[in-house]
């Protein structure tokens, strides 16, 4: 069987919220929630943190968490799979997840289907989409949309309203419009061949990483979900966090 490792990016130097890994979100670091939702995951062999500041590693350190462990990592880094990919390096491993360390509510069943579809040796890569339902998110650049084939396998990734709907009157949006979950499993040759590869025109012009995978010819499947989880960019999304944790059940 092969042996999936499960990687949480997490620097400290970010734009809109420097320090984030270590906010707390109802009394603890938002590094800790993510972890505990990772070491849920049932497929699995270790999780390991790439860091690249101090602070981030003591506080994964001080949980003492079983098969948890700190991969310390430069600091300019210019993505967060470059980062992973230093991070594996010296890791035995067949095939790598990338869970965003941002992402407190990350579904453990989605990332032991995304383990499923890597392991099966049919796929470079896997991913996550979840519907999109409203329009505000459809024209929102920030959210991204995914267009992926009948057998799940990417088509294309994009800030912009994709598919266009050349005739709109009358077709309804509902499962047209898929918003891309920045979760990723990589096969981990595929993942060491992908930071080797300067930025592609189309990347550059999107300001997608993903969009260098496809550019290579990588074959991508979007696991299709209805886990949307939260990112957590700024100051004031730790409030939306806590009320979505309330509102499953991990806090009171």
């Amino acid at each position: 069987m092969d042996r999936i490792v499960g990687v949480i990016p997490s620097r400290w130097g970010s734009t809109r919220f420097p320090g984030k890994s270590l906010a707390p979100i109802a009394g603890k670091p938002m590094i800790q929630w993510v972890v505990e939702r990772v070491k849920q995951a049932k497929r699995l062999e270790a999780v390991v943190v790439a860091t690249d500041d101090a602070r981030i590693a003591e506080c994964v350190q001080t949980l003492e968490i079983p098969d948890v462990q700190v991969a310390m990592t430069r600091a300019d880094h210019p993505s967060g799979t470059d980062r992973i990919a230093e991070a594996i390096r010296g890791l035995e491993a067949d095939a790598v997840i990338n869970v965003q360390g941002d992402e407190p509510l990350i579904d453990p069943a989605l990332i032991d289907e995304l383990a499923e579809v890597i392991a099966s040796g049919e796929w470079d890569m896997a991913t996550a989409a979840t519907p999109i339902e409203n329009d505000e998110d459809i024209f929102d650049p920030s959210v991204v949309k995914a267009l992926f084939n009948r057998h799940g396998r990417a088509l294309y990734f994009s800030r912009a309203a994709i598919p266009h709907i050349r005739e709109p009157e009358g077709v309804p949006k509902a499962g047209i419009y898929w918003r891309h979950i920045g979760i990723y499993a990589y096969r981990r040759d595929y993942l060491l061949r992908l930071v080797a590869e300067p930025p592609c025109a189309l990347e550059n012009l999107e300001k997608l990483e993903q969009l260098r995978a496809l550019d290579m010819g990588c074959r991508m499947k979007v696991v299709r979900t209805r886990d949307f989880g939260i990112g957590v960019d700024t100051p004031e999304d730790v409030a939306k966090a806590e009320v979505l944790l309330r509102e499953a059940g991990y806090i009171q």
